[in-house]
């Protein structure tokens, strides 16, 4: 698990914040930012980074100059935002994290704002900031005033100038009164880090699928429109009666729920369900939202009721995750007695496997010898399965 850490000038990212980042089981990348707005790797052990394929969190210490609405250093940062990379900026990169471009006032290094840093009540509940302890007094508070996003949650404030310390989304948190980071080794700043550190390590799996996801959403119902009659098909094989509720798990541009409506009428529901907003964000532009509903959640914590679902179909999706027993035993929580699971792929075992150049995994959980006991101890009963050339297709109906 790796944490990219901007900063301006040369040499690695701080020791303190290397520790840190080891504690947590990540190892940390640097990359420059330079005073013409470019980027570059600290040092051999770090690559040149493209994106955020591969990147589990983001340290921004200190902001570009001279125009960060351009910097690629902002670029980066709005990807991470978007696929819910977690982001954590400090001192002047806290801007990159806002659509402002240059200070409105005065100067960096101006005297601080009035008073003490003090923490909001938002930050006895926030992710980060909850447990971290109150600031020490001899922080300096920033001094120049600054357009937070619509939505921001304003973490710490002081007299005067209030936007301290700020949360973006789910995945932002801007802190300007750290302008040197904290390589200061400041105790509370360390507990910060740590905080964010041990957050990012949690989140990481899920942050490995959004930020693949993210940057491939736009394209991704083009490159793939020649599979829907596939789809099409095996939700024909559901067999889903007219009324109660239909998912389509691991959604993506939701190909299979205009099938799906099709099947429960205009008496039922269709709830379309993916862990990266940028997919539900495609499928909405493809005209999902007339099929059904859409909602970003795990598919493993589903927000559903036991009993609440006539039929779940997945494509593609429970062989990437890391516990797919977990995954259906939540499934089987929440279907009725009545319902089924339809598990598919417009691709058979030995089709993928060929494509991909690599001999068939026997670990693989959508093999015969691992699905069908995966099933039996999770409440299913499998009724049919079928590996054939060009789809695989799993039925399954709960246990009585």
């Amino acid at each position: 698990m790796a944490v990219v850490v901007v900063q301006r000038g040369s040499g690695e990212a701080p020791t303190a914040v290397c520790a840190v980042l080891a504690s947590a089981g990540l190892t940390a990348r640097t990359l420059l930012l330079t005073d013409d707005g470019t980027t570059a790797p600290a040092g051999p052990a770090d690559t040149i980074v493209d994106g955020i394929d591969g990147i589990d969190g983001l340290i921004v210490l200190g902001g570009p100059r001279p125009d960060p609405g351009r910097s690629p250093g902002r670029s980066l940062v709005r990807e991470a935002l978007a696929a819910e990379v977690p982001v954590l900026a400090l001192g002047a990169g806290a801007r990159l994290l806002t659509e402002e471009g240059k200070p409105a006032g005065a100067p960096p290094g101006a005297p601080g704002g009035n008073g003490a840093v003090r923490l909001t009540p938002a930050a006895g509940t926030d992710p980060v900031f909850a447990g971290a302890g109150l600031p020490a007094p001899g922080l300096r508070p920033a001094a120049e005033p600054l357009e937070l996003p619509a939505g921001a949650v304003v973490l710490a404030t002081c007299e005067g100038y209030p936007e301290q310390a700020f949360r973006v989304g789910a995945s932002g948190w801007g802190v300007r009164f750290l302008p040197q980071g904290p390589e200061a080794a400041d105790a509370w700043s360390d507990r910060l880090l740590r905080r964010f550190a041990d957050l990012v390590a949690a989140r990481a799996e899920h942050t490995a699928t959004r930020a693949f996801f993210t940057r491939r959403a736009d394209a991704w119902e083009e490159r793939f429109a020649y599979q829907t009659p596939a789809y099409e098909a095996a939700v024909a094989r559901m067999r889903l009666a007219p009324g109660g509720l239909a998912l389509d798990l691991g959604c993506g541009t939701g190909r299979a729920m205009p099938a799906l409506r099709a099947q429960v009428g205009p008496a039922g529901r269709v709830l379309g369900i993916d862990l990266t907003p940028a997919m539900l964000t495609a499928a909405a532009r493809h005209g999902r939202t007339r099929h059904g509903q859409l909602l970003a959640a795990d598919c493993t914590r589903l927000p559903l009721p036991r009993a609440s679902v006539r039929g779940v179909f997945s494509a593609g999706l429970l062989n990437h995750l890391p516990d797919p027993r977990a995954a259906l035993r939540e499934w089987a929580r929440v279907t009725a007695s009545d319902g089924v699971l339809l598990l598919f792929h417009p691709s058979g075992h030995a089709e993928r496997a060929a494509r991909h150049g690599r001999p068939l995994d026997p670990a693989d959980p959508l093999a015969a010898h691992n699905l069908g006991p995966a099933l039996a101890a999770t409440g299913w009963h499998l009724d049919t399965y079928e590996d054939a050339p060009h789809h695989f297709l799993a039925r399954a109906v709960p246990r009585d």
